[in-house]
């Protein structure tokens, strides 16, 4: 394996999450960080990883934007290949990292080279447009899948991804009054952005544990 990844948690954890960052954010973001150090704790190996263009913005100058997500489809691939887990590997990522592993999962599943997906803060829609729906592929997906979702994430709030046409073998973790990154206002839902992050791991691992491969 090389430098390319950021890892957390133990070498001899039973399970590795792949995780990919968002559009705007690299995978030492605060919330990427903290996602990955509650993941860690839960007593997962956590492996980070950059998109080329993400990657580009330490060295260049310019902020390149983001490609088009199915456009990252073979950079996350090559990223399970060059990790190489051992034991059984969840794939997913944050937000955009989410989707373009979504996007992959049915072909690694059926291989066997995977075991499920995670999305934290999947991005059903762009923020203000809840029309233009990122949801086509969610209904036929067979990889088991468990989204963890902020109610009211611009991205797609509780009311609105209750109509949506989504896998059987999706769940969704929702956690209450959770932004995008998951965080809650504490003055309104009594939660902090730790609690959820607790909550979020320890669902994981609940999940995780009945996966069948």
């Amino acid at each position: 394996m090389d430098e390319q990844f950021l890892l957390d948690g133990p070498d001899e954890a039973a399970v590795t999450i792949l995780l990919a960052h968002g559009a705007g954010a690299p995978m030492d973001s605060a919330s990427m960080t903290a996602t990955a150090k509650a993941l860690a704790e839960a007593g997962f190996r956590i492996a980070r990883f950059e998109f080329a263009y993400m990657a580009a913005r330490r060295t260049s100058e310019g902020r390149k934007p983001p490609p088009r997500a199915e456009t990252l489809n073979p950079e996350y691939r090559a990223a399970v290949s060059a990790l190489a887990a051992t034991g059984p590997l969840i794939i997913g990522g944050k937000s955009m990292g989410g989707r373009v592993a979504s996007m992959v999962a049915d072909d690694l599943y059926s291989e066997g080279k995977i075991a499920g997906l995670l999305c934290l803060g999947y991005p059903f829609h762009p923020p203000g447009k809840p029309e233009q729906l990122r949801t086509k592929h969610l209904a036929g997906l067979t990889t088991p899948t468990l989204i963890c979702q902020g109610t009211r994430d611009e991205f797609g709030t509780r009311q609105e991804v209750a109509d949506y046409a989504l896998s059987d073998r999706t769940e969704i973790l929702w956690l209450d009054d959770g932004d995008h990154d998951l965080k809650p206002r504490k003055s309104i839902s009594g939660f902090s952005a730790a609690d959820h992050l607790t909550t979020m791991a320890e669902a994981v691992a609940a999940w995780a544990g009945k996966l069948a491969r």
